[in-house]
């Protein structure tokens, strides 16, 4: 994609934003972008005090990255960010190409994870405090307005530590940071994006698990229900 076309999209969002057409309040939260090295399967779960945060944070394709857009998220970074993995951008280089390209990039916090589990994170100068995360093989953990590093740290540590699929990882993770403290202002919603090529319900698109929390006192117990219900439901295409 021309980076006048990044420009263009970023700026556009922005300033949508800042001339007050659309309540924009900040996604304090926090987020994993992972990968399956055995499976491919690519993914995010993310937890936060706002409401139906699944529908805002999460971006993934089958066979390109996932991506977590939080902070003052911007809607464009996950599609924008996607396309640019797809051309063949590093994960590096997309991070710079989109905070380059937006006037409010202090105020963004970005996870990206590329199909061979390269992964780079981003904080803004502005994003609420705590704010910051870590990578590591198949994976990056971040979040604002944080109780503190501990929770990222948590997290990180219960991915690496935990087996099982990449779903349960993930919301092990979660689960983690949130033992360590999550988010300062409390909890609401949570949600999980999983993708594999034909993967999905009937085949026929990559969406393996998609599924969201919206509004509970415990987002990520609840979310980890209905995964497991999920699961029983619909099973891996190769095991069935």
């Amino acid at each position: 994609m021309d980076l006048r076309l990044v420009s263009l999209f970023i700026t556009a969002s922005f300033l949508f934003c800042a001339e007050g057409k659309l309540p924009s309040p900040k996604i304090a939260t926090f987020s994993i972008v992972a990968r399956d090295p055995k499976t491919g399967e690519l993914g995010v779960a993310v937890q936060s005090k706002f409401i139906a945060v699944g529908s805002v944070v999460p971006y993934a394709q089958a066979g390109v990255g996932a991506i977590a857009s939080q902070a003052l998220g911007n809607t464009r970074y996950g599609p924008v960010g996607l396309e640019l993995l797809e051309e063949g951008k590093t994960t590096e280089e997309v991070l710079r190409l989109m905070t380059k390209a937006d006037p409010g990039r202090a105020h963004r916090q970005v996870g990206v994870i590329g199909l061979e589990g390269n992964a780079s994170l981003y904080t803004g100068v502005k994003c609420m405090n705590w704010a910051g995360g870590i990578t590591g093989p198949d994976y990056a953990v971040q979040g604002n307005l944080l109780t503190g590093p501990e929770v990222t740290q948590a997290m990180a540590l219960a991915f690496e530590d935990t087996n099982g699929t990449l779903s349960e990882r993930m919301i092990e993770s979660l689960r983690a940071g949130q033992k360590a403290g999550g988010d300062k202002r409390g909890r609401q919603s949570a949600a999980l994006l999983v993708v594999r090529k034909g993967w999905g319900y009937g085949g026929l698109n990559d969406r393996f698990r998609d599924l969201r929390v919206d509004d509970h006192p415990t987002p990520i117990e609840e979310l980890d229900r209905i995964y497991r219900l999920h699961r029983k439901i619909f099973r891996r295409p190769d095991r069935k």
